[in-house]
């Protein structure tokens, strides 16, 4: 996942947990806000504590951020926040990619706007 894409400032994180709009599975919740203004898609990863210590994070993060780029559309002009959840660590890579890719493709069925 290039850089461009990553979604880091605080107060654009908080504005699209604040407006609600999610899906969910038992290993990611997935909020998603639309943006017009800058031209692709911007994610944000989020690993709680309670997933581990940090070498454990870490890990989660490279493993979630090339199943992202496998997974997900660039060129959608929307800003996701994807939380992981504890169930991620009880399964293997190819699982956890799965379940991914049925949210991202729960999310774009459910919302005509981003088709």
């Amino acid at each position: 996942m290039k850089k461009k894409y990553s979604l880091k400032r605080n107060e654009e994180i908080a504005k699209i947990v604040h407006k609600r709009r999610f899906v969910k599975n038992e290993t990611f919740v997935m909020y998603y806000q639309p943006n017009s203004e800058i031209g692709h898609s911007r994610i944000c990863i989020s690993v709680g504590k309670k997933n581990g210590n940090a070498v454990t994070r870490n890990k989660i993060k490279r493993q979630l951020r090339e199943m992202i780029t496998a997974i997900f559309d660039f060129e959608k002009q929307c800003d996701y926040v994807v939380i992981v959840r504890q169930a991620f660590l009880e399964n293997d890579f190819v699982y956890n990619k799965e379940k991914l890719n049925e949210l991202y493709l729960k999310l774009i069925s459910k919302n005509k706007e981003y088709k």
